[in-house]
């Protein structure tokens, strides 16, 4: 049976006063909360079909329920009203807003002939596996790691190998010589980077991009860098584009995205900067093969629009992740010592450890039945996953509320009925 209330002692017990997290309260002006419920939202409306029960709390899948910005909306408005949506081509316009974005915050300068439109950073990865691998060719990824990749690897006939991050007590880094070593045993042609790191929350610091870049030029390995949630960075490290660490360009494809960003990921619209022209020729000779098209007309204009005008709106979305995370972490501190939340460097998705409360055979239950919430299971990134969940914090600070005061219930009870300390 759900526990969706809790008298007025175990709520005191559970969950931290926000007065103590010193949190700003005050009424976001940019950020706008919408019901996405009976919209065809994946997020919502499949909770029935994924998790067995439609009434959950949707705290899965990597996007929010914020409106995007509201000049993005204003964009969009005009494209309509505009009203022809015949074939077009990617503007110069949405190029340089990218550039800029890119040079403004990151000092990473792209070149317009670098970048290439795809209709997602996920059929990116598809395709440019299929182009620069042949099948059985092994690909190697850090786990546990977005599960698309390990799909990408697979459902195109590779060799799938995976090198587990270094977990200590919640805090993630990479074994190179593993790392190193593995690329040498299994002859790898391919890396999937995630940088920001999902789901693990880890920003890579400069230097161990360096070294990662070192290890793929010496052994001819060609690093896919999704930078996706670039610009979802909370903690101190600021992100380092891959593209501006030294290494050999034609080892190096980023793959990034407004849509993590400004919440449009149903509009299709992604990039690709690839800095080597004889991968940029190998690269076109592929997709041509499948006539991708030019794309969604009211995708170029919001993404255009996002990074010229949604920098404040952004600033706004960040301090909301982050009172989210520190209502989380200091809620479970007091009453859920067991769990083990990683550090939220980047990404809007807080990586918890609940293996020291419940076995990993007993999660589903525990978050369905007994949480009434909807999560990423740790599982689904790998098998250094196992026990682990995966909750979404670019949400309502109110859901972010009653989501904690479940689970803190829940475990709780579960303490109580199984004689845990």
């Amino acid at each position: 049976m759900k526990q969706t209330c809790m008298n007025q002692a175990c709520m005191k017990r559970a969950c931290v006063n926000l007065d103590q997290t010193k949190l700003d309260r005050q009424p976001s002006r940019l950020l706008e909360e919408v019901d996405r419920r009976n919209t065809n939202c994946l997020k919502w409306d499949e909770l029935g079909k994924r998790f067995g029960d439609p009434d959950l709390i949707a705290m899965w899948v990597a996007d929010m329920d914020f409106k995007a910005p509201r000049p993005v909306l204003d964009a969009m408005h005009a494209r309509v009203e505009h009203g022809a949506f015949g074939y077009l081509m990617p503007s110069p316009e949405w190029k340089n807003a990218f550039i800029h974005w890119e040079m403004t915050r990151y000092g990473y300068r792209v070149e317009p002939e670098w970048i290439r439109y795809t209709p997602g950073v996920v059929p990116a990865v598809y395709w440019l596996v299929n182009a620069l691998t042949e099948p059985g060719d092994a690909c190697i990824i850090l786990t546990p790691v977005y599960y698309p990749f390990h799909h990408a690897i697979r459902d195109t006939g590779r060799s799938l190998i995976c090198c587990d991050l270094v977990n200590e007590r919640g805090s993630y880094h990479m074994d190179f010589e593993k790392f190193e070593q593995d690329i040498i045993l299994n002859r790898v042609k391919l890396f999937i980077l995630c940088s920001p790191h999902n789901p693990v929350g880890r920003v890579w610091s400069r230097e161990e991009l360096e070294r990662l870049r070192a290890i793929c030029d010496l052994h001819g390995v060609t690093i896919l860098s999704d930078e996706i949630h670039q610009d979802i960075v909370t903690g101190e490290r600021r992100h380092t584009p891959t593209g501006l660490v030294a290494g050999d360009a034609r080892n190096l494809i980023t793959l990034t995205s407004a849509s993590k960003t400004f919440n449009l990921a149903s509009l299709e619209n992604s990039l690709l900067v690839i800095q080597d022209a004889e991968i940029r020729e190998k690269y076109d000779a592929f997709v041509r093969k499948y006539h991708p098209g030019g794309g969604n007309a009211l995708g170029f204009v919001a993404v255009e629009a996002a990074y010229r005008h949604g920098e404040q709106w952004l600033e706004e979305l960040l301090a909301e992740i982050r009172g989210n995370e520190v209502l989380i972490r200091e809620s479970f501190a007091i009453s859920l010592p067991e769990a083990v939340i990683s550090p939220l460097e980047g990404t809007y998705l807080l990586w918890i450890d609940l293996r020291a409360l419940l076995p990993e055979t007993a999660l589903t239950d525990f978050m369905v039945k007994s949480c009434g919430v909807a999560v990423d299971y740790g599982s689904w990134f790998g098998e250094s996953g196992k026990g682990f969940i995966r909750l979404n914090l670019a949400t309502p600070r109110h859901r972010v509320e009653e989501v904690t005061e479940r689970i803190l219930a829940a475990a709780d009870t579960l303490r109580k009925e199984t004689n845990m300390p």
